[in-house]
């Protein structure tokens, strides 16, 4: 795999900023408002626990849980770079990107309807993973769009609206499911309904142009196999780019992914629901001013390595207020520093993934790999920090590894040598 200069990009509409931010906001809600709130209450009414959290009920919880989405992880870990070295070699009518923005829009639908009509764990569990494979196959086409059409002036500007519209979706589908208290099949329509809605504006108006050469050899499954792996000596940016993504996304994970069932049975709250609703609220605020300070500000000073070293330090900071002082005030006094620091983090790590890809022939399957360490942690977060909780008997033990994880995940940055 040689590298190659990439081509000279015009300037991106703020139309077409718009548009794509708005997309990745029907993307987002439709896979972190079920991943924190439906999908978690799903696998507890399934085990029957209902309110009693006595007897090691709430380890069986989380422990199931993790399960769920530990599985889907590996799907997520096998479509993300195959879905992307397929959108590279496709030359379709309708473009390479969009044929894959819309097979995956569309499997992520239905498997989210699909997990309104089920109740047993061996469904859920199978539809989770189809969701999961949807999410990854539109995401690894859309982040591709980046590396294809915008100029790397511009690339913190966009990475910034691929990230708070995360908040601001994970936050309208769980107040929207939560204020009507929506029932499964009403809430994951809401979820389907709102993707589609938001991609298809998107889709309507991206232009999608076949680059002028195919460069990407045939398409057999050695090829595709040999491609997937990028030798970290040979390009050790791009190495060190993946493990701080890794690090900082697993530690955003552990401090997020199991906040339901912290608040529930860590905390004892009369009404977890609400209560989680009020901390993300809190949290996804300061995702989404943080995100847009730092995309703009890094493209100003075309600089990106200082965000992110600052925004592992900031959620080290947020991890470690939980674990000194388990309340709900201290709570969302760390889930102000946790969505600062996570979207300072998300606001140019984007950008700066871009920047260090080996082969621009490959953007798409290498962007795959790259949201691997963006997905998979997250998925294997709930897993994790299960096993986490359940070898030190609390939820103390799963903050401080969530600290030390966005410290290390920060400081590897440092190590990147082709981007300031």
């Amino acid at each position: 795999m040689t590298s190659r200069p990439e081509p000279a990009l015009q300037r991106v509409s703020r139309r077409w900023i718009g548009l794509f931010g708005l997309a990745w906001m029907g993307v987002w809600l439709a896979q972190l408002a079920p991943f924190q709130l439906t999908l978690p209450e799903q696998v507890n009414d399934w085990l029957d626990i209902g309110d009693d959290v006595t007897a090691g009920n709430w380890r069986r919880s989380v422990l199931t849980f993790g399960v769920v989405s530990g599985i889907s992880a590996i799907f997520a870990l096998v479509a993300f770079p195959l879905t992307g070295s397929l959108s590279d070699r496709t030359r379709s009518r309708y473009g390479r990107r969009k044929p894959w923005i819309v097979g995956g829009m569309v499997l992520f639908a239905m498997s989210l309807i699909g997990l309104g009509l089920v109740d047993h764990i061996v469904a859920i569990t199978v539809l989770w993973c189809g969701a999961i494979t949807g999410f990854a196959t539109t995401s690894a086409a859309l982040t591709a769009l980046i590396s294809d059409q915008v100029p790397v002036f511009q690339r913190g500007v966009v990475s910034s609206f691929v990230s708070a519209p995360q908040a601001v979706g994970v936050i309208a589908g769980m107040a929207i499911v939560s204020s009507f208290a929506l029932g499964y099949l009403p809430a994951y329509l809401v979820y389907a309904g709102s993707l589609v809605v938001c991609v298809l504006p998107f889709l309507l108006h991206l232009d999608d142009p076949l680059p002028s050469d195919a460069g990407t050899g045939r398409l057999t499954v050695a090829n595709i196999v040999s491609e997937l792996w990028i030798s970290p000596s040979k390009y050790p940016d791009f190495g060190w780019t993946l493990l701080g993504r890794v690090l900082v996304n697993l530690g955003n994970a552990l401090g997020t992914s199991l906040l339901w069932f912290f608040l529930t049975f860590g905390l004892g709250v009369d009404d977890p629901d609400d209560d989680l609703l009020l901390v993300s609220a809190v949290y996804m605020l300061f995702v989404i001013a943080s995100a847009f300070l730092s995309g703009a500000l890094s493209d100003r000073i075309a600089r990106r390595k200082p965000f992110v070293l600052a925004a592992g330090l900031a959620q080290g900071i947020a991890a470690l207020c939980i674990a000194a002082q388990a309340d709900l005030t201290m709570t969302m006094v760390a889930a102000a520093f946790l969505g600062a620091g996570f979207g300072a983090f998300l606001g140019v790590d984007q950008a700066l993934a871009t920047q260090v890809l080996p082969d621009p022939d490959h953007n798409g399957q290498d962007l795959g790999i790259m949201n691997i360490a963006m997905a998979v942690p997250q998925a294997l977060g709930p897993l994790v920090g299960a096993l986490v909780v359940e070898a030190t008997s609390g939820f103390t033990g799963l903050f401080i590894a969530s600290a030390v994880l966005g410290i290390l995940g920060g400081l590897t940055v440092l190590l990147v040598r082709s981007v300031r």
